[in-house]
């Protein structure tokens, strides 16, 4: 049987963070359909050069408390 989901999500919350996006990564990993490899080398390009360049200038981007709730005020916006 099934739990429900706000059981689930309760639990999942109390985990450590590196545990929360293993199991994220995994849940997205049920769902998605096989990538492409030229998409999955470029990705991982991007990303390279994205931790490089936050490395080089010291930005450690921005709490994504505050980048949700851009997110929400754009999407109301709409």
């Amino acid at each position: 049987m099934s739990l429900p989901l706000h059981v689930v999500t309760t639990e999942a919350m109390a985990l450590d963070p590196a545990d929360r996006l293993r199991l994220a990564a995994e849940l997205l990993d049920s769902v998605e359909e096989p990538t492409d490899a030229g998409w999955a080398t470029a990705w991982s390009a991007e990303l390279d050069l994205r931790v490089a360049e936050a490395e080089r200038t010291g930005d450690e981007g921005r709490p994504w408390d505050a980048v949700r709730a851009d997110l929400l005020r754009d999407l109301a916006r709409r």
